[in-house]
């Protein structure tokens, strides 16, 4: 590794800095454009040491653990701390443009919705047993070295009150040298603590951990591999009008704010369709929204999930019927003669896309389409298709729901125009 001093052009799309040398581009974390930095390069990657000349975009980090790998810093959880809010917000539109002209797709994409920080209600920890505890932090990019926290400026400030205790919860589930993964969710009326562990537990070590959860107020449920240990009170999100007890662990959207946007934007386009299809649905954040207005069809792989949303459904006042089935979109998707009684689908897949699912939407006459996803690149692909099919975009948004870091969610709106 040789130290060079190198000029900062532009971000890449992991939100590097990027500086254009002879040989190639070198890629510098937490560097930003404009930044003249020392640092010590090896092929085409830099590490940071130091910054000679910073750019007007410099700004100082609001999070301590923030900056170059050394033993105080680079949790691993941001990338983009250090970037002015104009500068950052417009890189991480054009990841959407970017990712839609890759596909030959020119529309005109809306202006980034920012989020704010202490907006994420669901934060993965890693943690690792010591000799003075567990230790309860993030791992450092490219790393197994979990770095401990004090505070998170992106996650919600109950689950920053609650760090104390979800150390002292860690350390009794702790019963191996393994690492393990504690998923923390921010609902009412307590945390909903997800722990996923290579170590099993013995009926004494189910009795700790219970009676230890039993002390920490403002918890309400705590799994392990899956299993309930203790559910003090049944965990609820309002998805819209309507409360789910999401299943331990399961997916939802990472910000509450972030998930209003989308909903709105969401129901917003479908309202007038009498019959929607949700799918990849999820516990129901798009599809118990819908069904103020609509008779929605939801279609969700993963069973805890779908029977939440069926639960909540049933439960709920005031909304049209919601009618559910398991199926994997991705092995089975929805054949366009299955798709004829709809005039509205929205679908939100995985990072992975929908491919062979979009294959099918473009051959059924579905007057409106939402695309939701959290990768724009697989996104892109899926409109292509669609496009090609007649559909037409009316509108793209970016949404801001991973603070300072290199992923974004869209919303693409779409509609087939009358024959």
């Amino acid at each position: 590794m040789s130290a060079e001093r190198l000029a900062i052009a532009r971000l890449g799309a992991q939100g590097d800095g990027i500086a254009d040398t002879p040989r190639g581009q070198v890629f510098v974390p937490f560097a930003a454009p404009g930044d003249v930095v020392n640092a010590g390069v090896e092929k085409n990657r830099g590490a940071l040491i130091a910054v000679l000349e910073p750019s007007p975009d410099r700004v100082t980090p609001p999070c301590p653990h923030f900056g170059p790998d050394h033993e105080n810093a680079g949790c691993g959880g941001c990338a983009l701390q250090h970037v002015a809010d104009a500068t950052y917000r417009d890189w991480k539109r054009d990841l959407v443009v970017a990712a839609l002209e890759s596909r030959g797709i020119r529309a005109e994409v809306a202006p980034l919705v920012a989020c704010a920080p202490h907006a994420r209600r669901r934060v993965v920890f890693a943690a690792r047993r010591t000799d003075k505890g567990a230790v309860l932090g993030f791992n450092r990019a490219s790393s197994h070295h979990i770095v401990a926290i004090e505070t998170c400026v992106v996650a919600s400030e109950r689950i920053n009150q609650m760090l104390p205790a979800l150390r002292r919860l860690a350390t009794a589930v702790a019963v191996g040298r393994e690492a393990f993964r504690l998923s923390v969710l921010d609902a009412a009326p307590g945390l909903d603590l997800a722990a996923e562990a290579p170590f099993k537990l013995t009926e004494p070590d189910r009795l700790r951990i219970i009676s230890a959860v039993r002390a920490e107020a403002g918890v309400a449920r705590l799994t392990f591999n899956g299993e309930i240990l203790i559910e003090k009170q049944p965990p609820e999100l309002g998805f819209g009008r309507v409360s789910v007890n999401p299943p331990p662990g399961g997916f939802v959207q990472a910000s509450r704010e972030a998930e209003t946007v989308m909903g709105d934007l969401v129901t917003d386009h479908l309202k007038k369709s009498k019959r929607v299809a949700d799918l990849f649905s999820g516990a129901g954040t798009f599809a118990l929204r819908l069904a103020e207005a609509s008779h929605v069809h939801a279609v969700e792989a993963d069973g805890a999930s779908l029977a939440a949303l069926d639960r909540a459904a049933r439960h709920a006042q005031g909304i049209k019927p919601v009618s559910v089935e398991k199926r994997d979109l991705f092995r089975r998707p929805l054949m366009a003669s299955e798709l004829k009684p709809y005039q509205g689908l929205v679908f939100d897949p995985p990072r992975a896309g929908a491919e062979t699912q979009a294959q099918e939407i473009a051959r059924s006459t579905i007057p409106r389409l939402a695309a939701v996803s959290c990768n724009p690149l697989t996104l892109a692909r899926d409109l292509e298709i669609l496009l090609k099919s007649g559909y037409r975009l009316t509108s793209v948004t970016p949404i801001d729901q991973f603070l300072w870091s290199a992923h974004v969610e869209v919303v693409a709106l779409l509609e087939r125009p009358k024959r």
